[in-house]
């Protein structure tokens, strides 16, 4: 309902907008919108009124680094995951295999930042991958113990490492 697109008086539109207080409430912070032309919105806040839309932190805050990784809007590429993966990233905490992966679309590096997205294309996670996109794209949909088989060389058994993985 808030679109996409930038008003007359600013930037990015209210959508950009929203996405920017998720990404707060994500990561801890209390965050209010406010209307710009608002006198003294800044001071009433400060003061205790009750002014414009609070957004609550979720329950606790994550580690700098997945904050990090969250606030990356740009990212270089898309491995489309199957169910089995988006259960074990969403309830598991886990890290992806390329087992898991049916599709890669991008070009991208090793270390770059991609988008995991379920096979409806609903963005489930982002991180930093371990393979270039055409070496995702050999080794998806097999085993870990198949990657040195297919590419001559194994340098990690997961696609993204949990550590270098948001849910989103």
């Amino acid at each position: 309902m808030a679109g996409g697109g930038a008003g007359a008086l600013g930037r990015g539109g209210m959508l950009t907008k929203l996405r920017a207080a998720r990404l707060a409430a994500r990561s801890g912070a209390f965050t209010v919108i406010v209307g710009g032309r608002l006198e003294g919105a800044i001071s009433r806040l400060r003061a205790g009124e009750e002014v414009g839309t609070r957004l609550l932190p979720e329950q606790g805050r994550i580690a700098a680094r997945k904050q990090w990784l969250a606030s990356h809007l740009q990212t270089r590429g898309r491995v489309t995951i199957d169910a089995g993966a988006v259960k074990v990233l969403c309830g598991g905490g886990r890290s992806l295999l390329p087992v898991g992966v049916k599709g890669v679309a991008g070009q991208f590096r090793r270390g770059e930042m991609v988008s995991c997205v379920d096979e409806e294309g609903r963005e489930v996670a982002r991180g930093l991958i371990n393979y270039d996109s055409d070496e995702a794209r050999a080794i998806a949909g097999r085993s870990s113990d198949r990657i040195a088989e297919v590419l001559g060389y194994l340098s990690d058994e997961e696609l993204i490492h949990r550590d270098n993985l948001v849910l989103v």
